[in-house]
């Protein structure tokens, strides 16, 4: 079964089974690595994009579902030269350990501060409640939150 949509950009067809998770197209088939397999559940947020601007858990849906809308993997937000604001701030406040949780907790904060600017501690914590982060205690991560929120209201 074909599905064309557009990811970071790109508009790309593919010929995919029509029972494809999302995010083994994204891994599988683009090559599209950041976004991560974590528990298979739905339930850690590792394979967390944005499709048509929102989070989504890509663990959740069919690549057919995608038909036709644009998906956001944490390749499409910055370069290794210019890194989006939140990839810095994550960077600069140590919102990170590992980092597996890191591509999902970031496009989930994304959303998060594209529907609310200028988010308190505990409406950040409530934004990323469905990304688990093993190896912190979440306390640079709402840092790093906060941080790019008010960089990206600056801009």
């Amino acid at each position: 079964m074909n599905v064309t949509f557009r990811v970071n950009g790109v508009e790309h067809t593919l010929d995919v089974e029509p029972r494809l998770l999302l995010v083994q197209a994204l891994r599988e088939e683009l090559d599209l690595t950041g976004t991560h397999v974590g528990c298979d559940t739905s339930s850690c947020g590792a394979c967390t994009v944005l499709l048509d601007g929102v989070s989504v858990k890509s663990c959740t849906m069919f690549a057919v579902q995608a038909e036709g809308r644009a998906v956001t993997t944490i390749e499409g937000i910055g370069t290794r030269e210019d890194l989006h604001p939140m990839q810095e701030a994550f960077w600069t406040q140590h919102g990170l350990q590992c980092g597996f949780c890191t591509p999902g907790m970031i496009m989930s904060a994304l959303d998060l501060i594209e529907r609310n600017p200028n988010p308190t501690e505990e409406e950040i914590r409530y934004g990323i409640e469905g990304n688990i982060c093993r190896c912190t205690g979440y306390e640079n991560i709402v840092k790093a939150v906060t941080v790019a929120a008010a960089a990206v209201r600056a801009k």
